[in-house]
């Protein structure tokens, strides 16, 4: 496309290079730290405040863990971790846990071995497990008392691990063994992370990648060092309230990078306090706001939506800023949530696993209030729009693929070779495509890669085909998506049934369902003659797509 009338009319602007095709961010450029053996946990404890408030809340119980508590209690179990079961650097440990006031605690300890943290949806199906276990090979696993059953037997090494540190001494299931590794000496402030450095792994977080294959994403401790600094507090500076004084609902899974980077770690090198949800429900959640006098909530559409559904409408006086991200908005919800909640400064944000939830932020100011835009970019960042067929870099007001480049971008992908498609000469292909306006404020359009976003959740279309194709009077099957209200999206099968087959449509979606997660469901199932391919057997789903328009016979919905 062309650039609009205000890009030409500014040929000069500050944050864009006409010469490189360069976006800068707008922001002065931040220090980040040199130093080479420096690791996420020491980087973390140095900026926690000192102060005794509550820094964690369990909203169902009330239970709290201070400044104090955290860094005793992540300090005690690293020790714990190393010593008694020798988790060290070249261990991996993958977390099966829901939102607690654990879930914190557990990944930092992990980190603070030296060894490398990977997350997992824990409402993951048996299946899934045994394919990430597969995957990544963990040295041991920290899982909940309602998953371990989904563990295929003698996998690796299991600590059951509780919602909150009160023992609790009459449920049989409970695993004495974790508090048996809290009560070690902690480890000092020299032995923390010890070995490991900013360019070492500390994390394999999982995402869709540009194929749309689930892939597990490394980053690195310079990656969430970047994350801390370049988002959660540089965010909070451009502020005059003290970051302190704020209560952030955790409405967000930990595991995925949006609840990870804030929850879990950015948020707590603030001291702001943070109230955890084991789980999103929209009666709880207004509980907790009201009774925690919440400020903050950081959330994604789906819950945004459940909000302004809520009869009779909620006021929730106590919120200043509400903020979205994972997903994209709908310009009619953002009307609706800005007329329900006049008080509240609504600003959306954009990152990616792959970018260590670091890319854009929204900043209201008297002369911009662009809530459908993504915001600024983050300070250390850079940006192309890259035209999709000649590989140019596009100015103000063109569309094309967003690429990044910056200290926060992924090492690369676990056990793949695709980052020469992914990441070149360090730059991140997005696979989104975006434009910027003439004031440097970032709007998504739409996405290359076929990714399926379900209330937030990323969805790689080959893994539901794969387990679809696997049934015995399917021939051929493609995943694309469809735009639901409610969900932003929802997948779709287009399925081949054997000739002579008499399977119906909710019979594929059972069968997917006992083998997926249940937000990786399929919603609907669409029957069709053929699966329309390219010349090189690639899909094309793009046909799909348009055709769900038309479809209205041979499909049901759960």
């Amino acid at each position: 496309m062309q650039p609009d009338a205000a890009a030409t009319a500014h040929p000069s602007l500050s944050f864009y290079s006409a010469a490189t095709g360069l976006y800068s961010s707008l922001h002065p450029p931040l220090p980040l730290p040199s130093d080479p053996s420096l690791s996420l946990v020491p980087h973390l404890f140095s900026h926690l405040p000192l102060h005794h408030h509550s820094l964690l809340v369990d909203a169902p119980t009330a239970a709290t863990l201070s400044c104090a508590d955290f860094r005793r209690l992540v300090s005690s179990l690293a020790a714990g971790l190393r010593r008694r079961l020798h988790i060290a650097r070249g261990s991996l440990v993958l977390l099966l846990l829901p939102n607690s006031l654990t879930f914190p605690v557990a990944f930092l300890a992990v980190l603070a071995t030296g060894a490398v943290a990977t997350t997992m949806n824990p409402s993951s199906a048996p299946a899934e497990i045994a394919a990430r276990l597969r995957d990544t090979a963990p040295s041991l696993v920290l899982a909940s008392t309602h998953n371990a059953a989904k563990l295929p037997p003698l996998a690796a090494p299991l600590v059951l691990v509780p919602d909150t540190f009160q023992q609790q001494h009459d449920d049989d299931q409970f695993d004495f063994f974790f508090h048996a590794l809290l009560e070690t000496d902690p480890e000092t402030p020299v032995e923390m992370g010890v070995g490991v450095g900013q360019d070492d792994a500390a994390a394999v977080l999982y995402s869709s990648g540009t194929s749309g294959r689930s892939k597990g994403v490394v980053v690195t401790h310079r990656n969430l060092i970047a994350m801390v600094e370049l988002f959660v507090r540089f965010e909070a500076s451009q502020y005059t309230r003290p970051a302190r004084d704020n209560v952030y609902l955790a409405a967000l899974p930990m595991f995925h990078v949006y609840g990870l980077s804030l929850f879990a770690v950015g948020l707590l090198s603030l001291g702001c306090t943070v109230v955890v949800m084991r789980r999103f429900n929209v009666d709880d959640a207004v509980k907790a706001i009201r009774k925690y006098k919440v400020t903050h909530l950081p959330l994604v559409p789906p819950i945004m939506s459940a909000l302004l559904r809520a009869n009779p409408p909620l006021e929730l006086d106590s919120l200043l800023q509400v903020s979205s991200g994972a997903a994209p908005l709908n310009h009619t919800l953002i009307h609706h949530f800005l007329h329900a909640f006049p008080h509240v400064d609504f600003i959306q944000g954009y990152g990616m696993t792959e970018s260590t939830a670091v890319g854009t932020r929204g900043f209201n100011t008297c002369k911009h209030k662009k809530y459908a835009s993504v915001g600024l970019l983050a300070p250390n960042m850079h940006a192309k729009i890259v035209h999709l067929e000649s590989g140019s870099c596009l100015p103000p007001g063109s569309y094309g693929e967003l690429w990044l480049h910056g200290p926060a971008i992924m090492k690369g992908y676990l056990n793949d070779d695709d980052d020469a498609f992914t990441r070149k000469d360090g730059w991140l292909r997005t696979g989104d495509i975006a434009y910027f306006d003439s004031d440097g404020h970032l709007f998504i359009v739409g996405r290359l890669k076929d990714t399926i976003k379900y209330k937030g959740f990323q969805i790689a279309p080959a893994d539901l085909e794969a387990v679809l194709i696997r049934h015995p009077e399917i021939v051929d099957v493609a995943v694309t998506s469809d735009e639901d209200e409610e969900a932003g999206e929802i997948p779709v099968a287009f399925v081949v049934r054997k000739s002579g087959s008499t399977l119906s449509c909710t019979h594929v979606m059972e069968y997917v369902a006992k083998q997926v997660a249940s937000y990786k469901r399929v919603r609907k199932v669409i029957f069709v003659e053929a699966i329309p391919k390219s010349a090189a057997g690639k899909v094309l789903r793009r046909l799909l797509k348009d055709s769900l328009v038309d479809a209205s016979s041979g499909r049901s919905r759960l």
